[in-house]
């Protein structure tokens, strides 16, 4: 059957489930083994269109992989979770080589095929995914490892690097669920950069084609994601490989995934890295990047990195850790974590409190009103709502900054002194 490649954004937005692998778990539980199996399927299925190729390996062994697509002039080198906790762009990764893969023989994937070349590290820092943390196996942050290579990771990014002399590098990372779009208090989905070559933040040839693919992806993904588009801090730091790159002749645009306001929040966010991903290269491939703005660029607003919270419930009665109570806000910080339970690792939203107070400048995913109910952590022999139960002893009623997001939101009801479980909050810890 012929299919017609998508013309727009939304159209590749909605592509996305067709090209999706089904039995690829959620983004943090995808591990090095999956990721090697899933690259020799390529190279098994389509050897004539995928190349793979081991370039180093991890401190504790595993495979540092680039897979190769494309025979065109302008080379171009993505890669993903150089720190293991940001998951998002590995998967979609994964989606940008099977949509290349399904597609190959539409015009505009042919197009992207003979102009570019691509060179993919899908997963640079398999030791710290298998941990799900930042660091690698030294804890080292291999960002911050672009001089001092004292990583094994981040010396086969540099020899990659050095090898190929891409014309153009995507350095693709998750942010912190805090951040929001600055002066808004809307949530930054996604926020791009295209990083300096120096502290005084200068422009040169490459760093404004950066910007000009940055402005491509803003006009693609500001349609899907309205106000949630943010740019990125554009301080020089002189231990970043983006950085670096720029200084060693090959500019880079950072992609930043950040929070998404809903309960499921991977399945959009993995489709805007798809559609960011894919628009960019066929502006590449197309020319289409020379006539881009950037001024698109420039003018989004600059990240909030404190201006978010999960969960915020206002207006309720709550106990310091001093005094009597007072009507205030509470706001909750959340982030996913890898939790094992009886041997199965499952994705969990782990969460703290993180601001008591006036909290009426902070956005977040989802606001409770608090008016007249009154917050206490759960109780160790938890509770349901619905439960009567007295109003707990000082020492367990406090509220504090750092304590887990386990939380009784209590309606006083007749007799006195005693109160109804309104509703529980119980984030993953």
């Amino acid at each position: 059957m012929h299919v017609t490649a998508p013309a727009t954004p939304r159209e590749l937005f909605d592509l996305w489930a067709a090209v999706h692998p089904k039995d690829l778990p959620a983004p943090a539980l995808v591990r090095h083994p999956l990721v090697e199996a899933r690259l020799r399927r390529l190279s098994q299925t389509a050897p004539d269109l995928f190349e793979v190729e081991e370039v180093g390996r991890s401190v504790e062994g595993r495979s540092l992989q680039l897979v190769r697509f494309g025979t065109g002039p302008r080379h171009i080198l993505l890669w993903s979770q150089m720190h293991g906790d940001e998951p998002t762009a590995t998967t979609a990764l994964l989606d940008l080589f099977e949509y290349v893969r399904l597609h190959r023989e539409q015009p505009r994937v042919r197009r992207l095929l003979s102009a570019l070349t691509l060179h993919a590290l899908p997963m640079l820092n398999p030791d710290g995914a298998e941990r799900f943390q930042r660091r690698n196996a030294q804890g080292i942050d291999i960002n911050r490892d672009a001089l001092a290579l004292q990583t094994p990771e981040g010396r086969t990014l540099k020899a990659v690097r050095d090898r190929l002399q891409p014309a153009l590098g995507f350095n693709l990372h998750n942010q912190s669920w805090r951040t929001a779009v600055g002066g808004t208090s809307r949530p930054a989905s996604i926020s791009l950069l295209a990083p300096p070559f120096d502290a005084a933040r200068g422009d040169n040839p490459g760093r404004v084609l950066a910007k000009k693919v940055c402005a491509v992806i803003r006009d693609a993904l500001e349609p899907l994601a309205s106000g949630q588009l943010g740019r990125y801090d554009d301080s020089f730091e002189v231990r970043a490989f983006g950085d670096n790159l720029v200084r060693w002749g090959t500019p880079t645009v950072l992609i930043e995934t950040g929070p998404w306001p809903s309960p499921e929040p991977d399945e959009p966010l993995l489709r805007l890295n798809f559609v960011a991903l894919v628009s960019a290269l066929e502006a590449l491939a197309s020319g289409a990047v020379e006539h881009a703005d950037v001024a698109r660029y420039e003018s989004l607003p600059l990240n909030d990195s404190k201006g978010l919270l999960h969960l915020v419930i206002r207006g309720a009665h709550i106990f310091g850790e001093a005094g009597e109570a007072f009507i205030g806000d509470v706001g909750v910080a959340a982030a996913q974590a890898v939790r094992t339970v009886g041997g199965t690792p499952s994705v969990v939203l782990s969460g703290t409190v993180e601001e008591l107070g006036d909290l009426r400048v902070y956005g977040a995913v989802e606001v409770v009103d608090g008016t007249g109910l009154t917050v206490v952590p759960l109780p160790k022999g938890g509770a349901r709502e619905g439960d009567m139960l007295p109003l707990p002893p000082r020492g367990e009623r406090t509220l504090a900054v750092g304590l887990p997001a386990r939380l009784l939101l209590l309606r006083p009801v007749a007799p006195e002194g005693h109160y109804r479980v309104e509703r529980i909050i119980h984030y993953g810890c």
